[in-house]
């Protein structure tokens, strides 16, 4: 099962799934292509604070662009919500926060810098990997300026990156829901993805 498989994996491997073995090379498709692919809905939820216009209107932008293909909800936990001086104490009140809204069924993705490098194929195929695996929703998990704390990246099920630069939360959003839609027309065949 995919779940196990990659809690268990080295995290500077790329994404492979349950049934692939080798990574493929660039220009490869993805598995699921064409075939039936259960539609999780997605939440991302991301540490940070109030979001600029610019990025408000591309989230609203790529929200609408994915309603055909899944639902999606985008929830934003405070950063630093109790004005910590210690960076362990932020770390600590974010990631309560952030696991009050990750779901006992979820699938969780958590981003980091560390993670997992993945391309657009790659991330239709945890897409569809996520749909197969019997979970609720698929929670990808955007975190503040210090990162993730203990709890939030044992519950994962795969850790990734957008980028191996840091990526402010902000920007890793916009990446992020980009990219997802980009999974999504891969999955149904459609003209937006050109490798």
């Amino acid at each position: 099962m995919v779940i196990s498989f990659m809690a268990n994996a080295h995290l500077n491997q790329p994404y492979v799934s349950a049934s692939t073995t080798t990574t493929q090379e660039k220009g490869r498709t993805c598995r699921y292509a064409g075939q039936a692919v259960r539609a999780l809905p997605i939440r991302v939820i991301t540490v940070g604070k109030k979001r600029s216009e610019g990025v408000r209107l591309l989230v609203d932008e790529y929200r609408t662009k994915l309603k055909p293909y899944c639902s999606f909800e985008d929830s934003l936990v405070r950063s630093n919500p109790r004005n910590a001086q210690d960076v362990k104490a932020q770390v600590e009140d974010e990631e309560v926060a952030m696991m009050k809204l990750i779901g006992s069924d979820d699938w969780v993705v958590v981003l980091d810098e560390r993670g997992r490098d993945i391309d657009s194929e790659q991330m239709a195929d945890l897409l569809g990997d996520a749909g197969n695996s019997g979970a609720s929703r698929i929670s990808f998990c955007i975190g503040g300026a210090y990162g993730h704390g203990r709890e939030v990246r044992k519950r994962a099920n795969v850790t990734i990156r957008l980028s191996s630069m840091v990526l402010n939360h902000q920007i890793a959003l916009v990446v992020l829901m980009e990219q997802l839609y980009r999974a999504w027309t891969i999955l149904k065949g459609q003209n937006y993805h050109h490798c």
